[in-house]
């Protein structure tokens, strides 16, 4: 199979709608997890600006260990609770991180991330993990990647299936 990904163009919204349909016909049929995320973590690693970091941790035993992604090695283990992962998943809540160093607790995998967007990732109530992105650039997102995020973890949660 061939896939290519045109730039996104337009405003941040557009970008996420383009995004979100250009994810929908990369994962196609396809119902494996953990082949979707790796998909979905480099479609995002290579279409958005500014990251240095995209992918997911999956929650195993009471704790998020790392999954399919696209940058530097990071961290394999994370608790709950601990670091932006760590909230996201004990919060099930999305965290917006503008400037790390100013987050308590802050899990330093790469010392080149400056802020931070955590997606939880909900199933029947549970979270069965997070993606997270990494970025340079303090500030790098908002309320616009907060909204496209949580509409592309819709797609690949419905896509997929989690068993086991």
């Amino acid at each position: 199979m061939s896939f290519f990904a045109p730039a996104l163009t337009g405003s941040k919204p557009d970008q996420y709608a383009q995004l979100s349909e250009q994810l929908g016909l990369l994962i196609g049929d396809e119902r494996d997890f953990v082949a979707n995320m790796a998909n979905m973590a480099a479609l995002l690693f290579h279409q958005l600006p500014d990251l240095n970091w995209a992918g997911f941790y999956l929650m195993k035993d009471g704790e998020l260990v790392l999954g399919p992604f696209q940058g530097k090695p990071a961290c394999i283990r994370i608790a709950l609770g601990k670091g932006v992962c760590g909230t996201a998943a004990a919060t099930q809540q999305t965290q917006v991180v503008p400037d790390v160093h100013e987050f308590p607790g802050h899990i330093a995998c790469d010392a080149d991330s400056r802020s931070e967007i955590v997606v939880p990732l909900i199933r029947a109530g549970v979270v069965v993990g997070v993606l997270d992105l990494d970025s340079p650039k303090p500030g790098r997102f908002n309320e616009d990647d907060r909204a496209g995020l949580e509409a592309a973890a819709g797609l690949l949660l419905a896509a997929s299936h989690w068993g086991g």
